[in-house]
């Protein structure tokens, strides 16, 4: 573990850690220096998270969806008001696996062009 270059990403968690080093097994060291540094500058945080989806619920609804590159649901979250709410009380419900889904979804997005 303390060999593990991962472990110095800020909020990192057990899981997203876990993906990473399963989906990151085959690469040489300059590969993965590569991924790392890529991947440390598009990944998301789930406390940023939460603090948009607060946002959202007091000001402008939907702006956690944008963050999060779901621009269709981020329209249809700001026009319908978070529907009604409701769907903004479920993101900050959500939020950690929100953020672990992107994370994830990143990391595959990367490691395609690492290769």
């Amino acid at each position: 573990m303390a060999n593990n270059p991962f472990v110095h990403l800020d909020g990192i968690t057990n899981v997203e850690l876990m993906n990473l080093n399963h989906l990151t097994a085959e690469l040489d060291e300059a590969k993965l220096r590569n991924f790392i540094q890529i991947y440390a500058s598009r990944r998301k945080k789930a406390q940023d998270i939460l603090l948009f989806t607060l946002l959202g619920l007091v000001i402008i609804a939907g702006v956690q969806r944008f963050v999060l590159g779901q621009i269709g649901m981020g329209i249809i979250y700001f026009f319908t008001g978070g529907f009604c709410l409701i769907g903004t009380i479920i993101d900050l419900i959500n939020h950690k696996s929100m953020t672990e889904e992107y994370n994830i979804k990143i990391a595959s997005e990367i490691l395609l062009v690492v290769r």
